[in-house]
């Protein structure tokens, strides 16, 4: 695949990402979302839950919601070729845990200045986080997401992060 399939294909597989981090948001959520592709199919999906009103679920992040879906049909999937999909930045759990999940690429569309995790220096880790081989790209559709970023942050009734590094990021993005 040239680079501008595999573009065309990265920003095709954030798209559907985007539209569950939309489904996040209309349901009160962090608006995160999560598609893990095989090739040109989608084999998980998943959504940030646990936000609504403040309920101080910090484990059910898009990546978990989607890397548990992932586990339910792996007997289907070569873990070798898979692309996680995600509207931000992995934090440090999930980081941790498409690693562990044998997810070998991770495209992302927005920085998580506050908590990401792709830019750890691993080495310093246990090998078995030190070794794993990744591909990170970052930046796809990143205005797209920072809209929804920025209608979380200033719509009133979302708690989460309020007046947090990562909200006063979000607002001061110029589209």
């Amino acid at each position: 695949m040239n680079a501008d399939s595999i573009k065309k294909v990265d920003e095709h597989f954030m798209s559907e990402a985007l539209d569950l981090a939309k489904t996040a948001l209309a349901c009160g959520e962090f608006p995160v979302g999560c598609v893990i592709a095989d090739g040109d199919t989608v084999v998980a999906r998943g959504h940030r839950t646990g936000t609504a009103k403040d309920s101080g679920n910090e484990i059910d992040h898009a990546e978990i919601n989607a890397l548990r879906h992932l586990c339910a049909a792996k007997a289907n999937v070569n873990q070798s070729t898979l692309t996680l999909y995600c509207t931000m930045e992995p934090c440090l759990m999930c980081f941790s845990a498409i690693m562990l999940c044998g997810v070998k690429r991770i495209v992302y569309a927005y920085e998580d200045v506050m908590g990401g995790g792709t830019g750890l220096d691993r080495s310093g880790l246990p090998l078995l986080y030190r070794d794993a081989k990744l591909t990170i790209v970052s930046g796809v559709l990143r205005k797209k997401s920072i809209v929804l970023f920025q209608r979380f942050f200033t719509e009133s009734g979302n708690g989460y992060w309020a007046d947090s590094p990562l909200s006063h990021h979000a607002l001061s993005q110029r589209i």
